[in-house]
């Protein structure tokens, strides 16, 4: 389903490429990763991370999360579902789309990138807004 973007906030979240992406640790407390990020056409946010990260570990226990876009003083909260993606080809199709945007370069062939995300134990949160709210 589509995400319903305020015009206004969709357009700060292309203007940026950095956030912070909290998630909810197993006791509770809260956990905060800096992260890179696009958006797909339907509006998520997707972020690659590794499989043993703690980001990684409490969306998969607790998908609910929250992101915050900044700049300077001025932020966007972003509040959402986490889906985790750790198969192929969505994850290596997802990660060219991630790689190319932070890089400014065309996309990989996805195909190509299977054996090096095995590697790095790298996998795909895609987290599906809720609710934004800009603080400015």
């Amino acid at each position: 389903m589509t995400f319903a973007w305020d015009p206004d906030h969709r357009k700060y979240l292309d203007d940026h490429l950095w956030a912070v992406l909290a998630t909810g640790r197993a006791d509770g407390s809260p956990q905060q990763s800096m992260v890179g990020y696009v958006v797909d056409d339907e509006g998520r946010l997707i972020i690659s991370a590794k499989s043993y990260t703690a980001k990684w570990k409490n969306a998969l226990r607790q998908p609910k999360v929250s992101v915050t876009v900044p700049d300077g003083r001025a932020h966007l909260v972003i509040y959402g579902k986490a889906e985790t993606i750790d198969e192929d080809p969505l994850r290596a199709e997802l990660t060219a789309h991630i790689f190319a945007a932070m890089s400014g370069t065309e996309a990989a062939d996805p195909t190509t990138l299977v054996d090096t995300l095995n590697e790095q134990q790298r996998t795909v949160l895609r987290i599906t807004p809720t609710k934004t709210m800009y603080l400015g």
